[in-house]
Protein backbone atom coordinates (compact mmCIF):
# COMPACT_ATOMS: atom_id res chain seq x y z
CA UNK A 1 0.00 0.00 0.00
CA UNK A 2 1.71 3.08 -1.09
CA UNK A 3 -0.52 5.92 1.16
CA UNK A 4 -0.57 8.96 0.91
CA UNK A 5 2.35 9.57 0.65
CA UNK A 6 3.01 8.80 2.28
CA UNK A 7 5.20 10.72 -0.15
CA UNK A 8 9.02 18.49 -5.00
CA UNK A 9 7.99 21.61 -4.78
CA UNK A 10 10.43 21.45 -8.03
CA UNK A 11 11.08 24.85 -9.29
CA UNK A 12 7.95 26.74 -9.91
CA UNK A 13 5.53 25.04 -7.73
CA UNK A 14 3.13 27.61 -5.39
CA UNK A 15 3.44 26.51 -2.02
CA UNK A 16 2.40 28.08 1.35
CA UNK A 17 4.42 27.03 4.37
CA UNK A 18 4.00 29.92 7.12
CA UNK A 19 7.66 29.81 7.24
CA UNK A 20 7.72 33.21 9.15
CA UNK A 21 4.93 32.12 11.78
CA UNK A 22 5.45 29.65 13.60
CA UNK A 23 3.12 29.42 16.78
CA UNK A 24 0.36 28.03 14.69
CA UNK A 25 2.16 24.94 13.71
CA UNK A 26 3.24 24.82 17.42
CA UNK A 27 -0.54 24.89 18.21
CA UNK A 28 -1.43 21.95 16.16
CA UNK A 29 1.23 20.07 17.63
CA UNK A 30 0.00 21.18 21.19
CA UNK A 31 -4.03 20.38 19.69
CA UNK A 32 -2.66 16.94 18.65
CA UNK A 33 -0.94 16.52 21.58
CA UNK A 34 -4.42 17.15 23.70
CA UNK A 35 -6.59 14.68 21.36
CA UNK A 36 -4.35 11.83 21.24
CA UNK A 37 -3.95 12.01 25.05
CA UNK A 38 -8.33 10.38 24.60
CA UNK A 39 -8.71 7.24 26.71
CA UNK A 40 -11.30 5.44 24.59
CA UNK A 41 -13.31 6.70 21.20
CA UNK A 42 -16.56 5.53 20.30
CA UNK A 43 -18.11 5.22 17.39
CA UNK A 44 -20.50 8.56 17.49
CA UNK A 45 -19.79 9.49 14.16
CA UNK A 46 -21.13 9.57 10.69
CA UNK A 47 -22.69 11.38 8.53
CA UNK A 48 -25.53 10.18 6.14
CA UNK A 49 -25.01 10.57 2.36
CA UNK A 50 -28.26 10.59 1.50
CA UNK A 51 -29.59 9.94 -1.97
CA UNK A 52 -28.49 12.54 -5.24
CA UNK A 53 -31.26 12.60 -7.46
CA UNK A 54 -31.35 14.11 -10.87
CA UNK A 55 -33.80 17.06 -10.66
CA UNK A 56 -35.54 18.84 -13.55
CA UNK A 57 -33.11 21.81 -14.06
CA UNK A 58 -30.26 19.32 -14.88
CA UNK A 59 -28.28 19.44 -12.05
CA UNK A 60 -28.17 16.81 -9.13
CA UNK A 61 -28.02 18.00 -5.41
CA UNK A 62 -27.07 16.59 -2.98
CA UNK A 63 -29.75 15.86 -0.16
CA UNK A 64 -26.95 16.77 3.04
CA UNK A 65 -27.92 20.40 3.46
CA UNK A 66 -24.20 20.95 1.07
CA UNK A 67 -26.06 22.70 -1.69
CA UNK A 68 -23.49 20.97 -4.29
CA UNK A 69 -25.19 20.75 -7.64
CA UNK A 70 -23.49 18.46 -10.20
CA UNK A 71 -24.43 18.07 -13.59
CA UNK A 72 -26.75 15.34 -15.09
CA UNK A 73 -24.04 12.94 -16.53
CA UNK A 74 -25.81 9.86 -17.64
CA UNK A 75 -24.29 7.87 -19.93
CA UNK A 76 -20.78 9.26 -19.63
CA UNK A 77 -17.86 7.59 -18.64
CA UNK A 78 -14.84 8.12 -16.64
CA UNK A 79 -11.41 6.29 -15.57
CA UNK A 80 -9.80 7.75 -12.15
CA UNK A 81 -6.24 6.25 -11.54
CA UNK A 82 -4.49 5.76 -8.31
CA UNK A 83 -2.19 3.55 -5.97
CA UNK A 84 -4.18 2.97 -3.43
CA UNK A 85 -4.81 -0.84 -2.49
CA UNK A 86 -6.82 -2.99 -0.19
CA UNK A 87 -8.92 -0.67 2.05
CA UNK A 88 -8.05 2.38 0.83
CA UNK A 89 -8.94 1.52 -2.45
CA UNK A 90 -12.23 -0.09 -1.50
CA UNK A 91 -12.97 3.36 0.43
CA UNK A 92 -12.34 5.86 -2.41
CA UNK A 93 -14.27 3.37 -4.77
CA UNK A 94 -17.26 4.21 -2.38
CA UNK A 95 -16.43 7.72 -2.53
CA UNK A 96 -16.97 7.11 -6.73
CA UNK A 97 -20.27 5.27 -6.04
CA UNK A 98 -21.64 8.36 -4.55
CA UNK A 99 -20.61 10.40 -7.68
CA UNK A 100 -21.90 7.98 -10.17
CA UNK A 101 -25.55 8.01 -7.87
CA UNK A 102 -25.74 11.88 -7.86
CA UNK A 103 -24.42 12.71 -11.36
CA UNK A 104 -25.60 8.99 -13.28
CA UNK A 105 -22.23 8.76 -14.47
CA UNK A 106 -20.30 5.23 -14.88
CA UNK A 107 -16.76 5.30 -12.92
CA UNK A 108 -13.95 3.17 -13.55
CA UNK A 109 -11.13 2.60 -10.73
CA UNK A 110 -7.92 2.17 -12.78
CA UNK A 111 -5.36 0.66 -10.60
CA UNK A 112 -2.10 2.13 -11.29
CA UNK A 113 2.01 1.21 -9.85
CA UNK A 114 4.17 3.11 -8.06
CA UNK A 115 5.60 5.46 -9.43
CA UNK A 116 1.87 6.64 -10.74
CA UNK A 117 4.45 9.26 -12.91
CA UNK A 118 5.79 5.93 -14.71
CA UNK A 119 2.23 4.55 -14.94
CA UNK A 120 0.67 7.78 -16.27
CA UNK A 121 3.56 7.92 -18.79
CA UNK A 122 3.10 4.38 -20.38
CA UNK A 123 -0.61 5.08 -20.59
CA UNK A 124 -0.09 7.87 -22.15
CA UNK A 125 2.10 7.14 -24.66
CA UNK A 126 -0.18 4.38 -25.41
CA UNK A 127 -2.91 6.61 -26.45
CA UNK A 128 -5.68 5.42 -23.27
CA UNK A 129 -4.89 8.12 -20.21
CA UNK A 130 -7.36 7.99 -17.65
CA UNK A 131 -9.78 11.18 -17.44
CA UNK A 132 -8.52 11.44 -13.59
CA UNK A 133 -5.37 10.72 -11.44
CA UNK A 134 -4.72 10.74 -7.84
CA UNK A 135 -1.19 12.80 -7.59
CA UNK A 136 0.44 11.39 -4.19
CA UNK A 137 3.35 13.96 -4.52
CA UNK A 138 3.67 17.56 -5.14
CA UNK A 139 6.57 17.56 -7.42
CA UNK A 140 4.33 14.57 -9.39
CA UNK A 141 1.31 17.42 -10.04
CA UNK A 142 4.13 19.75 -11.41
CA UNK A 143 5.61 17.36 -13.82
CA UNK A 144 2.15 16.15 -14.99
CA UNK A 145 1.68 19.63 -16.17
CA UNK A 146 5.49 20.46 -17.35
CA UNK A 147 4.41 16.93 -19.73
CA UNK A 148 1.38 18.83 -20.75
CA UNK A 149 -0.59 16.17 -19.07
CA UNK A 150 -3.03 18.12 -16.72
CA UNK A 151 -5.74 20.00 -17.46
CA UNK A 152 -6.53 23.31 -15.66
CA UNK A 153 -9.33 23.12 -12.64
CA UNK A 154 -12.67 24.68 -13.96
CA UNK A 155 -14.98 27.54 -12.17
CA UNK A 156 -16.83 24.90 -10.03
CA UNK A 157 -13.98 23.36 -9.06
CA UNK A 158 -12.31 26.42 -7.72
CA UNK A 159 -15.22 27.90 -6.42
CA UNK A 160 -15.53 24.55 -3.92
CA UNK A 161 -11.54 24.80 -3.25
CA UNK A 162 -11.87 28.82 -2.15
CA UNK A 163 -14.83 27.79 0.23
CA UNK A 164 -13.79 24.60 1.80
CA UNK A 165 -9.87 24.69 1.64
CA UNK A 166 -7.33 26.97 3.65
CA UNK A 167 -4.80 29.05 1.18
CA UNK A 168 -1.60 26.57 1.70
CA UNK A 169 -4.10 23.41 0.58
CA UNK A 170 -4.89 25.57 -2.50
CA UNK A 171 -1.66 26.84 -3.50
CA UNK A 172 -0.30 22.75 -3.43
CA UNK A 173 -2.32 22.30 -6.48
CA UNK A 174 -1.17 25.09 -8.42
CA UNK A 175 1.73 25.58 -10.76
CA UNK A 176 2.49 28.88 -12.10
CA UNK A 177 -0.71 30.28 -10.27
CA UNK A 178 -3.07 28.14 -12.66
CA UNK A 179 -4.94 25.82 -10.22
CA UNK A 180 -4.38 21.81 -11.21
CA UNK A 181 -4.60 19.63 -8.38
CA UNK A 182 -7.14 19.27 -5.69
CA UNK A 183 -6.04 17.89 -2.39
CA UNK A 184 -8.93 15.34 -1.16
CA UNK A 185 -6.54 13.14 0.62
CA UNK A 186 -4.70 14.41 3.64
CA UNK A 187 -2.05 13.11 6.70
CA UNK A 188 -0.98 13.76 9.81
CA UNK A 189 2.60 12.00 9.27
CA UNK A 190 3.83 13.00 12.88
CA UNK A 191 2.14 9.93 14.65
CA UNK A 192 3.88 7.25 16.79
CA UNK A 193 1.14 4.47 17.77
CA UNK A 194 1.38 1.81 20.70
CA UNK A 195 0.33 -1.28 21.61
CA UNK A 196 -1.52 -0.63 24.77
CA UNK A 197 -0.80 -3.52 26.55
CA UNK A 198 2.72 -3.65 25.99
CA UNK A 199 3.07 -0.12 27.68
CA UNK A 200 0.89 -1.17 30.63
CA UNK A 201 3.29 -4.79 31.18
CA UNK A 202 6.25 -2.35 31.07
CA UNK A 203 5.26 0.46 32.89
CA UNK A 204 6.00 2.64 29.75
CA UNK A 205 4.79 5.88 29.45
CA UNK A 206 4.27 8.37 25.99
CA UNK A 207 7.19 10.44 25.86
CA UNK A 208 6.93 14.11 24.85
CA UNK A 209 10.85 14.26 23.77
CA UNK A 210 13.54 12.38 21.35
CA UNK A 211 15.49 11.41 24.65
CA UNK A 212 12.53 10.59 26.51
CA UNK A 213 11.42 8.42 23.52
CA UNK A 214 14.62 6.77 23.78
CA UNK A 215 14.05 5.95 27.70
CA UNK A 216 10.60 4.42 26.59
CA UNK A 217 11.48 2.15 23.89
CA UNK A 218 14.95 0.87 26.62
CA UNK A 219 11.52 0.24 29.42
CA UNK A 220 9.78 -1.42 26.33
CA UNK A 221 12.95 -3.82 25.61
CA UNK A 222 13.68 -4.59 29.23
CA UNK A 223 9.94 -5.85 29.43
CA UNK A 224 10.85 -8.20 26.82
CA UNK A 225 8.86 -6.75 23.61
CA UNK A 226 11.18 -5.08 20.54
CA UNK A 227 10.31 -1.58 20.80
CA UNK A 228 9.66 -0.50 17.27
CA UNK A 229 8.50 -2.14 13.78
CA UNK A 230 9.96 -0.08 11.06
CA UNK A 231 8.41 -0.91 7.58
CA UNK A 232 11.55 0.06 5.56
CA UNK A 233 10.96 -2.42 2.62
CA UNK A 234 8.64 1.31 1.92
CA UNK A 235 11.33 3.80 1.21
CA UNK A 236 9.00 6.40 2.26
CA UNK A 237 8.51 5.59 5.62
CA UNK A 238 12.03 6.35 5.99
CA UNK A 239 11.44 9.28 4.50
CA UNK A 240 9.19 10.43 6.81
CA UNK A 241 11.37 9.72 9.46
CA UNK A 242 13.76 12.11 8.47
CA UNK A 243 11.74 14.69 7.84
CA UNK A 244 10.07 14.84 11.29
CA UNK A 245 13.84 14.67 12.80
CA UNK A 246 15.00 17.28 10.61
CA UNK A 247 12.09 19.73 11.17
CA UNK A 248 11.77 19.66 14.82
CA UNK A 249 15.73 20.02 15.32
CA UNK A 250 16.95 21.83 12.25
CA UNK A 251 13.56 23.75 12.45
CA UNK A 252 10.94 25.32 9.85
CA UNK A 253 13.52 27.46 7.96
CA UNK A 254 16.39 24.97 7.31
CA UNK A 255 13.30 22.60 6.32
CA UNK A 256 12.00 24.50 3.27
CA UNK A 257 15.66 25.55 2.24
CA UNK A 258 16.30 21.51 2.34
CA UNK A 259 13.08 20.86 0.80
CA UNK A 260 14.03 23.68 -2.32
CA UNK A 261 17.68 22.05 -2.30
CA UNK A 262 18.55 25.58 -1.90
CA UNK A 263 21.05 24.04 0.59
CA UNK A 264 22.71 21.15 -0.12
CA UNK A 265 22.64 17.35 1.63
CA UNK A 266 25.46 17.90 3.24
CA UNK A 267 24.62 20.60 5.10
CA UNK A 268 25.77 19.94 9.37
CA UNK A 269 22.04 20.33 9.61
CA UNK A 270 21.27 17.05 7.64
CA UNK A 271 24.39 15.43 9.37
CA UNK A 272 22.83 16.10 13.08
CA UNK A 273 19.23 14.72 11.98
CA UNK A 274 21.30 11.44 10.52
CA UNK A 275 23.28 11.26 13.73
CA UNK A 276 20.32 11.59 15.93
CA UNK A 277 18.11 9.18 13.90
CA UNK A 278 21.06 6.77 13.91
CA UNK A 279 20.64 6.28 17.71
CA UNK A 280 17.66 4.40 17.08
CA UNK A 281 18.21 2.65 13.77
CA UNK A 282 22.00 1.79 15.30
CA UNK A 283 20.37 -0.52 18.09
CA UNK A 284 19.85 -3.20 16.10
CA UNK A 285 17.91 -5.40 18.79
CA UNK A 286 15.57 -2.29 19.11
CA UNK A 287 13.99 -3.00 15.88
CA UNK A 288 11.71 -5.75 15.32
CA UNK A 289 13.81 -8.49 12.73
CA UNK A 290 16.83 -6.23 13.36
CA UNK A 291 17.73 -3.72 10.33
CA UNK A 292 17.67 -6.46 7.87
CA UNK A 293 14.15 -7.50 8.95
CA UNK A 294 12.87 -4.47 8.75
CA UNK A 295 13.89 -3.62 5.43
CA UNK A 296 11.76 -6.81 4.37
CA UNK A 297 8.81 -5.26 6.20
CA UNK A 298 6.25 -3.58 3.80
CA UNK A 299 4.16 -0.48 5.58
CA UNK A 300 1.48 -2.58 5.88
CA UNK A 301 3.03 -5.47 7.97
CA UNK A 302 5.10 -3.03 10.27
CA UNK A 303 1.37 -1.65 11.90
CA UNK A 304 0.32 -6.04 11.96
CA UNK A 305 3.06 -6.99 13.56
CA UNK A 306 2.67 -4.25 16.35
CA UNK A 307 -0.99 -4.86 16.78
CA UNK A 308 -1.14 -8.72 16.87
CA UNK A 309 0.29 -11.59 18.56
CA UNK A 310 -1.24 -10.65 22.53
CA UNK A 311 0.70 -9.60 24.91
CA UNK A 312 3.57 -10.44 22.98
CA UNK A 313 3.53 -8.86 19.66
CA UNK A 314 6.56 -8.61 17.41
CA UNK A 315 7.41 -4.68 18.52
CA UNK A 316 5.39 -2.76 21.15
CA UNK A 317 5.39 0.95 18.74
CA UNK A 318 5.07 1.80 15.29
CA UNK A 319 5.58 5.10 13.54
CA UNK A 320 3.04 6.77 10.81
CA UNK A 321 0.43 8.74 10.16
CA UNK A 322 -3.19 8.98 11.12
CA UNK A 323 -3.65 6.71 8.32
CA UNK A 324 -2.21 3.39 10.23
CA UNK A 325 -5.92 3.62 11.72
CA UNK A 326 -7.34 1.42 9.20
CA UNK A 327 -4.12 -0.66 9.31
CA UNK A 328 -4.89 -1.33 12.56
CA UNK A 329 -8.48 -2.14 12.24
CA UNK A 330 -7.10 -5.15 9.80
CA UNK A 331 -5.28 -6.34 12.79
CA UNK A 332 -8.47 -6.17 14.85
CA UNK A 333 -7.54 -3.94 17.07
CA UNK A 334 -9.18 -1.38 18.26
CA UNK A 335 -8.10 2.49 18.11
CA UNK A 336 -8.06 3.87 21.91
CA UNK A 337 -8.16 0.78 23.33
CA UNK A 338 -5.62 -1.33 21.85
CA UNK A 339 -3.65 1.46 20.55
CA UNK A 340 -3.13 4.66 21.18
CA UNK A 341 -0.99 7.19 19.82
CA UNK A 342 1.36 9.99 20.73
CA UNK A 343 2.79 13.19 19.17
CA UNK A 344 6.47 12.74 16.90
CA UNK A 345 8.89 13.18 20.19
CA UNK A 346 10.49 17.06 20.03
CA UNK A 347 13.62 16.32 18.64
CA UNK A 348 14.56 20.88 19.43
CA UNK A 349 12.34 23.13 20.67
CA UNK A 350 8.88 21.83 19.42
CA UNK A 351 7.40 18.64 18.47
CA UNK A 352 7.08 18.62 14.45
CA UNK A 353 4.03 18.33 12.40
CA UNK A 354 4.73 16.82 8.81
CA UNK A 355 1.47 16.97 6.31
CA UNK A 356 0.96 14.62 3.29
CA UNK A 357 -1.56 14.58 0.61
CA UNK A 358 -3.52 13.01 -2.66
CA UNK A 359 -4.27 15.31 -5.17
CA UNK A 360 -6.91 15.05 -8.17
CA UNK A 361 -5.48 16.11 -11.22
CA UNK A 362 -7.64 15.79 -14.32
CA UNK A 363 -6.25 14.61 -17.92
CA UNK A 364 -8.41 14.62 -20.40
CA UNK A 365 -11.05 17.49 -20.11
CA UNK A 366 -14.93 16.73 -20.18
CA UNK A 367 -18.04 17.95 -18.24
CA UNK A 368 -18.13 14.37 -16.19
CA UNK A 369 -14.52 14.91 -15.35
CA UNK A 370 -14.46 18.53 -13.89
CA UNK A 371 -17.51 17.55 -12.37
CA UNK A 372 -15.78 14.63 -10.39
CA UNK A 373 -13.11 17.62 -9.39
CA UNK A 374 -15.89 19.79 -7.97
CA UNK A 375 -17.61 16.41 -6.03
CA UNK A 376 -13.93 15.93 -4.38
CA UNK A 377 -13.61 19.62 -3.39
CA UNK A 378 -16.89 19.78 -2.04
CA UNK A 379 -17.64 18.33 1.60
CA UNK A 380 -19.89 15.61 1.09
CA UNK A 381 -17.26 13.27 -1.31
CA UNK A 382 -14.81 14.22 1.76
CA UNK A 383 -17.93 12.71 4.35
CA UNK A 384 -18.24 9.13 2.50
CA UNK A 385 -14.52 8.19 3.61
CA UNK A 386 -14.02 10.45 6.76
CA UNK A 387 -17.06 8.11 8.40
CA UNK A 388 -15.06 4.93 6.93
CA UNK A 389 -11.94 5.75 9.02
CA UNK A 390 -8.37 5.99 7.76
CA UNK A 391 -8.83 9.17 6.13
CA UNK A 392 -8.07 12.88 6.86
CA UNK A 393 -9.24 15.55 4.80
CA UNK A 394 -7.89 18.84 4.81
CA UNK A 395 -11.96 20.21 3.62
CA UNK A 396 -12.27 22.53 6.20
CA UNK A 397 -16.23 22.55 5.86
CA UNK A 398 -15.98 18.92 6.22
CA UNK A 399 -18.32 18.38 9.46
CA UNK A 400 -15.95 16.37 12.24
CA UNK A 401 -18.60 14.65 13.28
CA UNK A 402 -17.94 12.38 9.87
CA UNK A 403 -15.40 11.16 11.54
CA UNK A 404 -15.91 7.65 13.77
CA UNK A 405 -14.07 8.44 16.61
CA UNK A 406 -12.88 10.99 18.43
CA UNK A 407 -9.05 10.66 18.31
CA UNK A 408 -9.25 10.65 14.12
CA UNK A 409 -12.04 13.52 14.94
CA UNK A 410 -9.38 15.54 16.66
CA UNK A 411 -6.25 15.47 14.33
CA UNK A 412 -8.65 16.33 11.50
CA UNK A 413 -9.51 19.07 13.93
CA UNK A 414 -6.16 20.10 14.51
CA UNK A 415 -5.01 19.88 10.35
CA UNK A 416 -7.76 22.32 9.63
CA UNK A 417 -6.99 24.44 12.42
CA UNK A 418 -3.22 24.62 11.00
CA UNK A 419 -4.26 26.93 8.19
CA UNK A 420 -1.98 27.76 5.75
CA UNK A 421 0.48 27.54 8.54
CA UNK A 422 1.84 23.52 8.05
CA UNK A 423 4.55 21.48 6.56
CA UNK A 424 4.27 19.55 3.62
CA UNK A 425 6.34 15.97 3.72
CA UNK A 426 9.74 17.24 1.74
CA UNK A 427 10.10 14.11 -0.59
CA UNK A 428 6.68 14.71 -1.89
CA UNK A 429 8.16 18.16 -2.55
CA UNK A 430 11.17 17.21 -4.58
CA UNK A 431 11.31 15.62 -8.16
CA UNK A 432 10.32 12.45 -8.12
CA UNK A 433 13.41 11.11 -9.50
CA UNK A 434 14.62 11.66 -5.73
CA UNK A 435 12.01 12.09 -3.64
CA UNK A 436 8.97 8.93 -4.98
CA UNK A 437 11.02 6.15 -6.86
CA UNK A 438 11.43 3.14 -5.13
CA UNK A 439 15.07 1.61 -5.55
CA UNK A 440 16.58 5.32 -6.29
CA UNK A 441 17.15 8.44 -4.71
CA UNK A 442 16.32 9.25 -1.10
CA UNK A 443 14.53 6.03 -1.10
CA UNK A 444 17.30 4.14 -1.79
CA UNK A 445 19.98 5.92 -0.07
CA UNK A 446 18.01 5.99 3.54
CA UNK A 447 17.71 2.29 3.17
CA UNK A 448 21.00 1.81 2.65
CA UNK A 449 20.98 4.23 6.09
CA UNK A 450 18.86 1.87 8.06
CA UNK A 451 21.16 -0.92 7.42
CA UNK A 452 24.55 1.12 8.03
CA UNK A 453 23.75 3.99 10.02
CA UNK A 454 27.11 5.00 10.94
CA UNK A 455 27.90 5.67 7.77
CA UNK A 456 26.44 9.46 8.01
CA UNK A 457 29.25 11.02 5.65
CA UNK A 458 28.46 8.48 2.96
CA UNK A 459 24.66 8.86 3.26
CA UNK A 460 25.11 12.76 2.75
CA UNK A 461 27.29 12.38 -0.13
CA UNK A 462 24.89 9.89 -1.71
CA UNK A 463 21.98 12.11 -0.87
CA UNK A 464 23.37 14.90 -2.62
CA UNK A 465 24.60 13.31 -5.72
CA UNK A 466 21.22 12.23 -5.86
CA UNK A 467 19.53 15.69 -5.42
CA UNK A 468 21.58 17.66 -7.58
CA UNK A 469 21.03 15.82 -10.63
CA UNK A 470 17.16 15.29 -9.72
CA UNK A 471 17.04 19.04 -9.32
CA UNK A 472 18.66 20.06 -12.11
CA UNK A 473 16.92 17.37 -14.18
Amino acid sequence: MRTTDPHGNPNGTSRTTGRRHRHPVRALAVTTALALSLAACGDDGGDSDGDGANNATGTATAPSGSGLQLPKLDGQKLEVAAVWTGPEQENFKKVLAEFEKRTGAKVTFVPAQDPIINFLGSKIAGGAPPDVAMLPQVGAVKQAVDNKWAKPVGADAKEQLTKNFARGWQDLGKVDGEQYGVYFKAANKSLVWYNTTVFENAGAKEPKTWDEFMATARTVYDSGVTPMSVGGADGWVLTDWFENVYLSQAGPEKYDQLAKHEIKWTDPSVKKALTTLGELFGKDDYLAGGADGALQTEFPRSVEQTFTGGDQPEAGMVFEGDFVGINVAQANAKIGTDAKVFPFPAVGGEAPVVSGGDAAVLLKESKAGQALLTFLASPDAAAVWAKLGGYLSPNKSLDLASYPNDVQRDIAKALVGAGDDFRFDMSDQAPQAFGGTPGKGEWKVLQDFLKDPKDVAGAQQKLEAAAAKAYKD
